[in-house]
């Protein structure tokens, strides 16, 4: 979830020298981000803080690069800020595992497509966004299945709300591929019957590590 909007957004939009500290900052960000969710779940702990600092200062070289070279991208920090509070507020009530703290977490993600792709000297705005959504949709379908394989299995509100996802999102995804929408298509078949199986969840895991790149391809190959 960390590389795949970022490369299709680079990708789409075209590669530029800012994307290398641009890169660096959003993994180490996430590093910090993911340290300080510990953190706040511990209770504050003092032996969980030191990732948290180490991480966070860590950002601060190639985000300022990434200011120096394109300071536009600072237009993105309200977009961000609303999604990361909220992570780290459930965080800090021990709901880090909660559908809202994936929800949050994963529109955050999905949005690097667009920063990726802002970076960049792209200038097909109609793209970008499409892509965003593109991202969005395949991530979120990612989180409802995912709970239905391992921590809501056997839940049939996860389960209906999981297939039902993919299957609009395969629909109306045919309005701009229907390469995309065949394969939401396929995703929506995943999402009815593997919960069925008896999957573990390293097998669940290489199969979305899968799918993934076969949605970064075909997203970027066909819209």
């Amino acid at each position: 979830m960390l590389a795949g909007p970022l490369l299709v957004g680079i990708l789409a939009g075209g590669p530029a020298w800012v994307h290398l500290p641009l890169t660096v900052t959003w993994f180490l960000g996430y590093f910090a981000f993911f340290a300080a969710g510990l953190w706040l779940k511990s209770g504050r702990k003092a032996r969980f803080r030191p990732p948290v600092v180490v991480y966070s200062l860590a950002c601060i070289p190639p985000a300022v690069a990434v200011l120096l070279m394109e300071p536009g991208l600072l237009r993105w920090v309200p977009a961000f800020a609303p999604l990361l509070i909220t992570g780290l507020v459930l965080a800090a009530e021990r709901k880090d595992r909660s559908l809202a703290s994936g929800l949050a977490t994963t529109a955050a993600a999905s949005l690097m497509t667009a920063v990726a792709y802002d970076a960049g000297p792209g200038d097909d705005w109609s793209l970008a966004w499409v892509l965003t959504g593109v991202m969005a949709a395949y991530y979120v379908g990612t989180l409802l299945y995912v709970k239905t394989m391992i921590r809501e299995r056997g839940n049939r509100a996860y389960e209906v709300a999981s297939v039902a996802w993919h299957a609009v999102a395969a629909v109306l995804l045919a309005a701009v591929s229907w390469w995309l929408a065949a394969v939401f298509a396929l995703l929506t078949v995943r999402a009815y019957a593997a919960p069925r199986l008896r999957l573990t969840p390293k097998q669940v895991g290489i199969g979305e590590l899968v799918l993934n790149v076969l949605v970064v391809l075909v997203a970027l190959l066909t819209v």
